[in-house]
């Protein structure tokens, strides 16, 4: 079984753990592909998982939200090279991969005409930020892409009590689609504490260090313990660290988990599998979008509306305020655990159809 995610930030790759762990207890032999870092990670949680080279995307983005469109705008030539090339790394490692089927999380050529292929995304609908009629546009060239697969698995659940909203609800549904139910790198796990506030960086830079910056100053002012994490191995780590705050430049599985259990709160960006984690680990956060990344900022104004997690701009983030204000806010998240395990039976199935 072949599974590559996109290299679009890390959660891309952390939601394709509950599916690896499901194929290795069912006796199948995966292999995951991925650049540098994506196999880094992936190997601190399945050490002797099989893994190979598969180069990113490599997006970038501005330093405002004007011109982080500007500039995603200005890459999509560069992006449909980058399906185009990976296609072509898929037909000249065929042969010494074999595999019988094909997962792939976001990524367009990985799909092959005589081996089984699914496609996973969230975004069936794309959020760009430019009205209704550009939103179509982009969905028609989408479809496109994401019908070029056998199926297309979507990591949410088809009731209204969804966590993703419009943009994995939408009709027509392109065609052999599957509604996953959500995906966590984590199991439930031990019972919740609240022990310090967690800030939690993620994403791309520049507004990763940005938004790191902003937080750094506010949380020194914090009365109470904060555990800090940078989000990243290149983050600079501050000369002088007050004791009330322990600082990570990045952490992951069990200990990751831990920080967040033991979290009053969570600080952290809106990235999609940041909050199925969240709702899996039944924690309150306050979430800030990326400037300009529309996906996320849709996610946290549709979530704030729902009352399942408030949101702040990074630009008027104000922590003490924010921290007052999340007391009395209704924090009311997807209510049926069980869709944590949705994805088994269709893997199940799907697997035993090839």
């Amino acid at each position: 079984m072949l599974i590559a995610p996109l290299d679009w930030g890390l959660g891309h790759t952390t939601r394709c753990i509950p599916l690896i762990r499901c194929m290795q207890r069912l006796g199948h032999h995966v292999v995951f592909a991925g650049n540098e870092w994506q196999r880094s990670f992936i190997e601190q949680t399945f050490p002797a998982i099989e893994n190979i080279h598969l180069e990113g995307y490599n997006v970038t983005y501005g330093a405002t939200s004007g011109l982080e469109k500007a500039s995603l705008l200005s890459q999509v030539p560069r992006l449909r090279l980058a399906i185009k090339k990976e296609h072509e790394w898929l037909q000249q490692h065929i042969a010494s991969i074999r595999p019988d089927a094909i997962i792939s999380d976001n990524r367009y050529g990985m799909y092959h005409s005589s081996i089984p292929s699914v496609i996973m995304t969230h975004q069936l609908q794309i959020q760009t930020g430019m009205g209704n009629a550009v939103n179509r546009a982009v969905q028609k060239m989408h479809y496109k892409f994401l019908e070029r697969f056998d199926s297309v698995w979507v990591p949410d659940t088809r009731e209204v009590d969804n966590l993703a909203g419009a943009l994995s609800h939408t009709s027509p549904l392109p065609k052999n689609t599957s509604y996953l139910g959500l995906l966590s790198q984590f199991d439930a796990g031990e019972a919740n504490t609240d022990e310090h506030l967690l800030v939690l960086l993620s994403g791309p830079e520049p507004q990763r260090t940005m938004l790191a910056a902003i937080l750094w100053q506010q949380v020194m002012q914090h009365k109470g313990k904060v555990v800090f994490v940078a989000g990243t191995e290149q983050a600079a780590m501050p000369q002088q660290i007050p004791e009330h705050i322990t600082y990570y430049a990045r952490l992951s599985g069990d200990v990751l988990k831990t920080a967040i259990q033991k979290a009053s709160m969570v600080i952290c960006r809106s990235g999609y599998s940041t909050l199925m984690d969240l709702v899996r680990l039944s924690k309150k956060a306050i979430l800030i979008p990326t400037p300009g990344q529309t996906e996320q900022e849709y996610l946290a104004r549709h979530l704030q509306q729902q009352g399942v997690f408030p949101y702040a701009p990074q630009k008027r983030f104000d922590l003490d305020k924010l921290l007052a204000a999340a007391a009395g806010f209704p924090y009311n998240p997807p209510k049926n655990r069980t869709h944590f395990y949705d994805h088994e039976p269709i893997l199940e199935q799907w697997i035993a159809s090839i």
